[in-house]
């Protein structure tokens, strides 16, 4: 997660390695295309985020969506 480098003056320098938190392309294309088709995000919003924004709304997002779907399945255990 840290990486350690020297630089020209022999100082240590400390970088914090970002990572995606998506495992391939092929998911990253998906979600950007889930987000943009069902959710109105454009293109460029996703693209001007900050690796952990988008991760922050995803997450958002998905803990949205499974409430809400867990509303529903309850709306339709009560109606039967």
């Amino acid at each position: 997660m840290w990486l350690f480098r020297t630089n020209a003056h022999r100082r240590h320098t400390k970088f914090f390695r970002v990572t995606f938190n998506y495992d391939n392309l092929g998911n990253y294309y998906q979600t950007n295309f889930a987000m943009m088709q069902h959710h109105k995000y454009s293109l460029t919003e996703l693209d001007n985020m900050i690796p952990w924004e988008r991760q922050l709304y995803v997450d958002m997002l998905t803990d949205y969506l499974r409430a809400e779907n867990e509303r529903v399945k309850q709306q339709q255990r009560a109606s039967r």
